[in-house]
């Protein structure tokens, strides 16, 4: 055990100098890094809100859209199931929160319409095996005085919608985060209808804002050239929809009479991007279609040349171009006085998707970068006085052998700081923390090994002898007190969130690296220092 081949030797000092390289980045900050031989490793440790400063959000999801739009959706359905079949009704509307109410002339009729209007049905998607069992999102049955029929979502249906509805909005949420660049993000559902968005580093905690609650639902309509664009009410089967921004110099919005039947969906998109016009100049989003949404594209412009084709985002009108030839290539191009800032975000929007409902902030917390650097600071003063005060112990305690222990106290801390860079980890006070409570984990090792020694070294063994009784009777406590304490932190990762994963994360590295540095750089150093002096007694 104390016998090292020269391959092995090289190995550990290889191991320790690249712990070094890998660690001396996190002393510079990115613009020094740029300035530094190429051959040096640009890797950081990534600071967390706490540290960096950035922008603490918390969304509430507005699940009642979603139940609003499958009653809108209902409505229609039924409208078009009755019509197809001839079913003379008076009045289809939603009635109350949950249900969908059609009213009949003749009370006979309300058996068939009940049978057509079960088509309408969905099965309820489960959140744990991806079905229901075949049960059904609604009930439809006959009003009592069976001159209505009744369409009524069910309870269990309501809370899939609900929960499918803030699932989807995370994903798209940390879709548009991804795009925009932010470094280690932490976007989580935090209750029922809650997400949590932490945003280290980010000076423009408002462009963020925007750019996650918008909804950012793109639709194609036609404009109704026979309506009256000032006029309060809107047709039927149109309605009035106003710019986005104002377009006509007077400071007020311009209206638009636009169709309410949909003719390409946003979410046909497939790429979007920002873009310049050549002719103007101006900053403009390049869209294109899936084949699908491209050949309804083309069909659509080729039945209305020459009629202006509205672009809406969100209810509100981005640009209404004329049609002037069909567009056949599945691609084109929205303009609308935007900067270039609002054409980059519109198109990351555009790429991630619409959002299922609405967002509203909740919580808005923006952390300074001064209160992180008082927190970094503090941090490393603890780290300093921790390390020293454990130095001076193990050195008065054990003499020469606690100075190796020292020595490997430092090596141990550069290879964690190695490993969470090379990583790409988080460090949050949190995670300050478990590297304190490293420290001390570190030379628990040691003190087992010392201890060990100076029994065997007490009972008459030379010191070759009791340093490797040392070293192999402690070997088995070592490990498994270092495993135990390491399953405890894989398990807090796995449960934990946020702070709580970056303490698992920083321990679990320095569970690893001390146990190197413990038990092979010490011996290492010991079993050279032996070999060269060749003492009759051990300094411990």
């Amino acid at each position: 055990m104390l016998y090292f081949a020269p391959w092995k030797v090289w190995s550990i000092i290889l191991v320790c100098l690249a712990g070094l390289l890998l660690s001396v980045p996190n002393l510079f900050t990115r613009e020094q890094l740029n300035k530094l031989p190429s051959w040096i490793p640009t890797h950081q440790v990534n600071l967390g809100l706490d540290l960096r400063g950035g922008a603490h959000l918390l969304l509430e999801v507005d699940t009642n859209t979603v139940l609003r739009e499958r009653l809108e959706a209902l409505v229609d359905g039924a409208r078009s199931e009755l019509r197809g079949a001839n079913m003379r009704y008076t009045g289809i509307a939603a009635t109350g929160t949950n249900t969908v109410t059609v009213r009949l002339p003749d009370p006979s009729t309300a058996p068939r319409v009940r049978e057509l209007l079960q088509k309408l049905a969905q099965p309820v998607q489960s959140s744990l095996i991806g079905f229901g069992g075949g049960q059904l999102d609604m009930a439809v049955e006959v009003a009592p005085e069976g001159n209505a029929v009744r369409m009524v979502l069910s309870e269990a249906a309501i809370q899939e919608r609900a929960r499918a509805a803030v699932t989807q909005s995370m994903e798209i949420v940390r879709r548009r985060i991804d795009q925009f660049g932010v470094n280690e993000p932490t976007i989580q559902i935090q209750g029922r209808d809650r997400i949590l968005v932490q945003l280290p580093g980010i000076d423009d905690p408002q462009r963020i804002k925007t750019l996650v609650g918008q909804t950012a639902k793109l639709t194609f309509h036609l404009l109704d050239m026979t309506a009256d664009s000032n006029a309060t009410v809107a047709p039927a089967g149109s309605m009035i929809l106003e710019s986005d921004k104002d377009r006509d110099g007077t400071g007020r919005p311009v209206r638009f009479v636009v169709k309410r039947k949909i003719e390409v969906a946003g979410d046909q998109l497939v790429d979007a991007q920002a873009g310049t016009d050549q002719r103007s100049g101006q900053p403009i989003v390049n869209f294109r279609f899936s084949t699908a949404g491209a050949k309804r594209f083309a069909d659509i412009t080729q039945a209305n040349v020459g009629m202006p084709f509205a672009i809406v985002l969100d209810n509100k009108v981005l640009t209404a171009p004329r049609i002037n030839e069909p567009i056949l290539g599945g691609s084109g191009q929205i303009s609308g006085n935007f900067t270039f800032a609002s054409a980059s975000d519109l198109a990351v929007l555009l790429r991630a998707g619409a959002l299922p409902a609405p967002l509203k902030v909740v919580e808005e917390r923006t952390v300074g970068p001064d209160l992180g650097a008082d927190s970094i600071r503090a941090g490393l003063i603890s780290i300093a006085v921790a390390a020293a005060l454990v130095m001076v112990y193990m050195v008065l305690a054990y003499g020469l052998f606690g100075l190796f222990a020292d020595i490997a106290l430092i090596a141990n801390l550069l290879l964690t700081l190695a490993a969470m860079s090379l990583l790409g980890a988080t460090l949050t006070l949190p995670g300050i923390a478990g590297l304190l409570l490293t420290l001390g984990m570190s030379v628990d090792a040691n003190v087992l090994i010392n201890e060990r020694i100076r029994e065997e070294t007490k009972l008459g063994k030379s010191p070759m002898a009791a340093m490797e009784a040392g070293f192999k009777r402690a070997f088995s406590t070592i490990v498994d007190a270092n495993l135990t304490t390491l399953f405890k932190m894989l398990i807090l990762y796995a449960l934990g969130s946020g702070t709580v994963k970056g303490f698992a994360v920083t321990i679990s590295l320095g569970i690893i690296t001390s146990m190197f540095t413990a038990t092979v750089v010490v011996r290492l150093m010991m079993v050279t220092w032996l070999r060269r002096r060749r003492v009759a007694a051990l300094p411990v």
